[in-house]
């Protein structure tokens, strides 16, 4: 595409974006011509595609911001590629997803669409569903592992720790997360971060909070039960500490969102020699440092590892568990703050490899603290999902 294509094309789905309801109403259109095209397809889609716009427009926009970068764009489509197999989608389905899509910006623009408009999307349209079929052809894996629940305890009210048997080992890498699909929800795909890292016995642990008026998480917290069969699909996301780097290693996590940190913790503590990592934990509460006392015995036996507990308030509230309060005996005192201003407090440490990990608000509250204590904005690494 030419440079003046680009700018029209970006402007035009800025536009979208940018209206109340429009992408709800674009990606609507595209469903309408995608199954007109295949009435088979929908039933690789779950029953309420409520969430489907949110995700596709965040997909097309990423690869229009990258598109210079046409590689990492690449790259981006073809994982999301491997991760639609789950659903059974197949590489030649992209072909008619791409048509739906330019059909769906004709419907969409009425008698504003123009030869210039068509020309710069048919570009687009054809990058992403030639770039998602090659993916979806280049990955001969097994689009999904069954897996048993083999223990399911509440550690709060709304936070769970599930454990599952997969009947193979699942190939991820600690720091990844990997789409599941429960059988109180079929077909209601959700991304969680294993809580351990791979082994060959196909053990795999899950922290999971309730999210209120989710679809997915209440499932799991409240009505998931040992014997439940769950399907986990093939593995997602980069977290991960280059060892080659010679830099220490900095990780922020919150909530159940120390999980992808904590994977990666428990496997250097497999190896001999490791960089030095400090470990903020946060949570709002004393009580939702839930794994403090796993995570302060792993630093007992690493010295690399350091872990300094943060709470924004001093007390739980009155329904949290009595005994969620009590720290590991010799652990210092939590400190108390907002996260992003308790790390930032002792530095920009710019001399470090950093991972955060938790709530996008959260994330992006730690991400800014960091960029106004001058940390370099290409050391921080943070996973979308």
């Amino acid at each position: 595409m030419d440079a003046r294509s680009l700018a029209l094309v970006r402007a035009d789905f800025r536009g979208v974006w940018e209206t109340p309801g429009g992408s709800e109403r674009l990606i609507s259109a595209f469903y309408g011509h995608l199954f007109a095209q295949d009435p088979r397809l929908r039933e690789l889609f779950p029953p309420a595609l409520d969430m489907q716009a949110k995700r596709i427009t965040t997909a097309v926009q990423f690869v229009l911001d990258h598109l210079e970068d046409f590689e990492r764009a690449q790259r981006f489509l073809e994982q999301l590629a491997r991760d639609h197999r789950k659903y059974g989608v197949e590489a030649d389905h992209y072909d008619i997803a791409g048509r739906a899509l330019l059909a769906a910006l004709r419907t969409y623009h009425g008698n504003r669409w123009t030869r210039e408009l068509d020309e710069g999307w048919r570009d687009v349209t054809l990058l992403i569903s030639a770039s998602m079929a090659i993916g979806a052809n280049e990955d001969t894996s097994q689009p999904y592992w069954d897996a048993t629940v083999v223990g399911h305890r509440r550690v709060l009210d709304d936070l769970a720790i599930v454990r599952l048997q997969a009947d193979g080992p699942i190939p991820f890498k600690a720091g990844q997360y990997l789409p599941v699909a429960v059988p109180q929800r079929p077909n209601m795909w959700r991304y969680l971060s294993p809580a351990i890292p791979a082994n060959p016995y196909g053990e795999v642990e899950f922290h999971v909070r309730r999210i209120s008026g989710g679809w997915v998480s209440p499932a799991i917290v409240n009505d998931t039960k040992v014997g439940d069969r769950w399907k986990i699909a093939g593995p997602l996301g980069g977290l991960h500490v280059d060892r080659e780097s010679g830099r220490d290693v900095l990780m922020i996590g919150s909530g159940t969102g120390i999980a992808p940190l904590r994977a990666q913790l428990i496997e250097m503590s497999q190896r001999g020699i490791n960089p030095r990592v400090h470990f903020f934990l946060g949570g709002r509460y004393p009580g939702d440092l839930y794994d403090l006392g796993n995570m302060w015995q792993l630093s007992q036996s690493n010295p690399w590892l350091t872990v300094v507990p943060v709470c924004s308030e001093h007390t739980d509230p009155w329904w949290y568990p009595q005994d969620s309060t009590q720290q590991p005996m010799g652990m210092p005192r939590r400190l108390v703050g907002n996260l992003g201003a308790v790390v930032t407090s002792f530095g920009a440490w710019s001399d470090r490899q950093i991972q955060i990990a938790g709530s996008p608000s959260m994330i992006a509250d730690t991400r800014r603290a960091l960029l106004r204590a001058g940390t370099p904005s290409e050391i921080i690494a943070a996973d979308p999902v």
